[in-house]
Order: C-alpha cells, then sequence, then structure tokens
C-alpha cells in the first residue's frame, strides 16, 4: 500500500482548517487560541472528536500533548509520528502549525476509509505550547518530551498575567497521565508546516523539502551610561541610547557582512528594546535590547557573536559607558535525516511537484525532534512570506500538494524494512 493509492481529500483538508480557524476566529481572519486556555480547550476537544471518529486511539502525556494512535500490522514496530501545534499567536494565522496536525488527520482518514494498514503503527501529535506567546519559551511539549527542558520547570512556568503553566492545564481539563519521554522511542516524525517565508511562492513553486535548521544564538544587550536632562549640553553626557543606536545597527550590517563558503549571509534581529527610566526629557542610563544571530554556517554564527561583542567593546570605550553582550540561548545546526528527505523528494518527483530542497531558519518542534529521532520537515508557500499575522494565507492548492508529500513520506517511513 502506497499513498497515491489512498483518497486524500485536499477539499476535506480546507474544510477542517476552516472549521478549526472558527475557534478563536478573529475579526481580520485570524486565530487568537493561545495555549491552555478555554479556546485551546475547544479546539483540543474538536481535534479529539475528528481523531476518534476515524477509528484513533487518544492518549495525552503530563504536559498536554495529545497523541493518537493507529495501529501497524506489527504493533511491535516503533511507531512513524506526524505533528505539528494547534495553538497560535495572539494575532495569529489560520495556517500556522494547525495545517500540519489537520494534514496528518487527513492521512489517518484517509487510511480508514480505504481499509489499510501500514507496518508501522502511525501517530498523529498535538504538541503543547509551542508559539510560546503566553508561556515562554516556545516548544515547550516537544522539547520536554525530547529532554531539552525537564517536566517540572514547564510546569512551573508563567504567564505575564501570573497564571502558571500546570494549573492552566489541570484548570482546562488536559492533563494526562502518559510519559512524555515515551515519544522518543518512535521511529521517525514528519511535520508538515508553512514555510513562513517567500522562496518558495517567489520560485513558483509547490513543495518545500527541509535538509536541516539553521544554527541559532540569542544574547541579550545590556548598555549602561548615565541619566542626564534633555536640557543639559551634549558636550560630556553618557547617554544609553545613542550608544545603543549604532550598536543595534551593527546587526543588521554583521548578519549581511558574515557569510558562508557558499554565499550565504546570515541573518539577524533585534525584537526587545528596554529603556529606563523611559522619559522623554531624560537622556537614558541603561538601554537593554535582545539579539537573534541565526546562519547556516556555525562557524559563521560564531563569528557573528564575536563580531557583536567587538563592536559594543569598541562603542563602550568610546562613549565612556558600560557594555554588556550576554550569551542567553543557542541551538545548534541540525541535519533531518537523509532517508526521510529522500521519502518526501520521492514523493514529490513521483507526483511531478516543483519542489526545492531548502533550511529552516525558524524553530519548531521537528528540530528538538531531530535531536532524538530521525525528522524531516516539508513546507508549503505562503502569500508574501507572512505569518503570525492575522493575514497569513495559502492556497487550497498548495495544502494539497503539502498533505501528499507528507503522506508520502509517512508511509514510506512506516512500511520501510525494518
Amino acid at each position: 500500500m502506497s499513498a497515491s493509492n489512498l483518497p486524500l481529500s485536499g477539499t476535506r483538508l480546507w474544510e477542517s482548517l476552516m472549521e478549526m480557524a472558527k475557534i478563536g476566529g478573529t475579526t481580520k481572519g485570524g486565530c487568537n487560541r493561545q495555549t491552555l486556555t478555554d479556546l485551546d480547550a475547544e479546539g483540543r476537544a474538536l481535534f479529539q472528536r475528528w481523531g476518534q471518529a476515524c477509528g484513533l486511539t487518544l492518549s495525552v502525556d503530563r504536559l498536554g500533548n495529545m497523541v493518537f494512535r493507529r495501529e501497524g500490522r506489527d504493533p511491535r514496530r516503533a511507531p512513524v509520528a506526524i505533528g505539528s501545534h494547534l495553538d497560535t499567536q495572539p494575532t495569529g494565522g489560520k495556517f500556522d502549525g494547525v495545517l500540519g496536525v489537520l494534514a496528518g488527520l487527513e492521512i489517518m482518514r484517509a487510511l480508514h476509509e480505504a481499509g489499510a494498514e501500514t507496518e508501522a503503527p502511525l501517530l498523529l501529535i498535538n504538541w503543547t505550547n509551542e508559539e510560546g506567546a503566553r508561556f515562554s519559551p516556545p516548544m515547550m511539549g516537544s522539547g520536554a518530551a525530547m529532554g531539552i527542558f525537564t517536566e517540572e520547570e514547564v510546569l512551573a512556568k508563567r504567564a505575564a498575567d501570573g497564571a502558571v503553566f500546570g494549573e492552566e492545564l489541570k484548570r482546562i481539563g488536559w492533563q494526562g497521565e502518559a510519559d512524555p519521554a515515551e515519544l522518543q522511542k518512535v521511529a521517525a516524525y514528519l511535520e508538515l508546516h508553512i514555510e513562513q517565508g517567500k522562496l518558495l511562492e517567489d520560485a513558483g513553486l509547490d513543495v518545500g523539502i527541509v535538509t536541516h535548521a539553521l544554527a541559532q544564538s540569542w544574547f541579550e544587550v545590556t548598555v549602561e551610561g548615565e541619566d542626564a536632562h534633555g536640557g543639559s549640553p551634549m558636550a560630556g553626557r553618557r547617554d544609553a541610547m545613542m550608544a545603543a543606536a549604532p550598536l543595534i545597527s551593527a546587526v543588521e550590517e554583521i548578519a549581511l557582512g558574515t557569510l558562508a563558503p557558499d554565499g550565504e549571509p546570515g541573518r539577524g534581529t533585534v525584537g526587545v528594546v528596554e529603556v529606563y527610566p523611559a522619559s522623554r526629557n531624560v537622556a537614558p542610563s541603561r538601554v537593554f535590547f535582545s539579539v537573534d544571530f541565526r546562519h547556516s554556517d556555525p562557524d559563521a554564527l560564531a563569528r557573528m557573536g564575536e563580531a557583536l561583542a567587538a563592536r559594543g567593546a569598541e562603542i563602550a570605550a568610546a562613549r565612556g559607558i558600560k557594555v554588556t553582550v550576554a550569551p542567553f540561548w543557542h541551538s545548534p545546526l541540525t541535519p533531518f535525516d537523509a532517508r526521510l528527505v529522500a521519502h518526501a523528494r520521492s514523493g514529490a518527483e513521483a507526483r511531478g511537484l516543483k519542489y526545492r530542497e531548502l533550511p529552516t531558519a525558524i524553530g519548531h518542534d521537528a528540530v528538538y525532534m531531530a535531536r532524538r529521532v530521525p525528522t524531516v520537515m516539508v513546507f508549503t508557500p505562503c502569500h508574501g512570506g507572512l505569518s503570525h499575522n492575522e493575514a497569513e494565507s495559502i492556497t487550497p492548492e498548495w495544502a494539497t500538494a503539502g498533505l501528499q508529500v507528507l503522506a508520502d513520506a509517512a508511509i514510506a517511513a512506516a512500511n520501510a524494512k525494518e
């Protein structure tokens, strides 16, 4: 049995996406279904009904990860898992994460409808708190399952409003008893996602096959000077903002100027800036900002961090202020499994789909999974590369193409000889 013989329905997938989008739907056409809210619980309940209607067995682990199981001919074999997430950003779209979960559901529906079996069992996972919008950091459900975080630290996380992760999980009724670490035993993991970039759309392609995740290094930068009245002379000021401004600008310069051997530049982002005392007529004494560096070449990424620290030291010496560049978080370059990549490639070619192989520069549950389990991702294009935005959009044709390649790769993996 192969996926080409299955009654996969792009129409049914699209209708399910639109139905799920009603839960937490916003006036601008997006979704606000943040993790461990009442709306998250409602979305989970709908997903549960859909999964059970096609014969799947549900288990829920101690972190709220939902895991549906469909038995294979050989229940002794390690299962092949498909997954993503149903939670969204506060002003999220209809497809980020949700596409991967509901495409997995469509594969299960088609298998059920055809009365077909795979050799290995199949799992379908909805990961808890991939987005990290309400409880930070993101990807907690998959991260803890793979041993990157402890269960205790995840359950103790607090939201900005003081809500506690573990208490909210119990409140909405979605804390189970299964051990999330059991998911380290799966034979393979596959995830379909929108690209969150515009390479595929600009190239007129149907799908992308993700070969690896870029290395990432995050830093916290603190610039410390001295308060000064806005009317005081400029000479002699130790203005933290005027020192921070060229260092913030240098982030883009460093990213664009640090090249991999193939000429690919890095990526740099300043996403958070905090100013003290934040008064209109006071030159600030302290500025804090975050830096997110990413690169396809780990050595180049290391040079980016070194360049940021060196630039900070130059500015500090020139202005008589203090600059601290502190490492905050690092994720290594993460390769995806060559055999699974080949399964996805074969599926795209057999169906006559236009594709390219590319990395992901964005964190996904698949990136944490790949540290423990053979993993691959499939991307669909998205209009303008727009994501984490209510205007996020894809076409039904793109969704169907992604579904087909996901199904081809997952079933090939489940039927592969041990």
